[in-house]
């Protein structure tokens, strides 16, 4: 199990925000670009993150690392819903 409110914490600490997402089954979101770095935790559900050509299926707790100005898409790839973390860095 996830601890949220120690990611929380622990992202705070290291200058990022801390947000929830869910996704239905399906959701994808596609080539996007932020002008900070950002990182997501997968809480539950099957996520795939691709970052510049990479793809990525990170398991609950691992921390994906999406680098400022980097091209990437996550997609639900599971039968369920999913929820993630996502955390851009604060300038």
């Amino acid at each position: 199990m996830v601890d949220r409110e120690r990611i929380a914490a622990d992202w705070a600490a290291r200058g990022f925000s801390c947000e929830l997402w869910i996704d239905a089954p399906g959701q994808r979101w596609e080539d996007f670009t932020h002008a900070t770095d950002e990182v997501v935790i997968v809480l539950e559900g099957a996520m795939e993150f691709e970052v510049e050509g990479q793809v990525v299926h990170p398991q609950p707790g691992e921390e994906p690392l999406i680098p400022a100005g980097a091209v990437h898409s996550a997609r639900n790839i599971g039968c369920t819903t999913s929820r993630w973390l996502y955390g851009y860095q604060r300038g």
